[in-house]
């Protein structure tokens, strides 16, 4: 190469962010998120310990869960959120509220979506299950505990 040319160098494009599974639209996240909540507000065990703390009104805050769940499914990167600081905060949630959470999340995500993609979500959902419980729960000796397979009929 000479003095006078100059030397290009061509950067790859960044991967594409690939949905959790490929059957999964922001349709079925905006149902899913809408769905669960119901269950929620109308549950006599998670409802109250959402009245108690939730800081925003529940238009607010349905958006918010739309956003987050479309970055952990879809790879959206959209949520520039921080749970687990709005999460440890809350004082009177116990293990068996985790577990419960988990149980109507995964009854909504049987109705919601395709079987293939079924245990994707519901696995998303414990990994940050487990990193809340630890947040919230945990000292430096915890185990995190073994969700029952959330959405099969382990409601009281």
């Amino acid at each position: 190469m000479t003095s006078n040319q100059t030397s290009i160098r061509i950067i790859p494009a960044p991967p594409a962010r690939m949905p959790a599974h490929d059957t999964i639209t922001p349709e079925q996240v905006s149902h899913l998120v809408d769905s669960f909540y119901e269950r929620v507000r109308s549950d006599e065990q998670l409802a109250p310990l959402f009245l108690t703390h939730m800081s925003l009104d529940w238009p607010e805050h349905l958006g918010r869960m739309k956003s987050f769940w479309r970055s952990v499914l879809l790879k959206t990167g959209e949520y520039k959120g921080k749970p687990v600081p709005a999460h440890t905060k809350m004082q009177n949630v116990e293990t068996e509220d985790f577990a419960h959470w988990l149980d109507l999340f995964g009854l909504t995500v049987r109705e919601v979506f395709a079987p293939a993609a079924q245990p994707i979500v519901i696995e998303a959902a414990e990994r940050i299950a487990t990193s809340l419980w630890l947040a919230m729960k945990a000292d430096p000796f915890s185990k995190p505990p073994i969700w029952p397979r959330a959405g099969k009929g382990n409601l009281k």
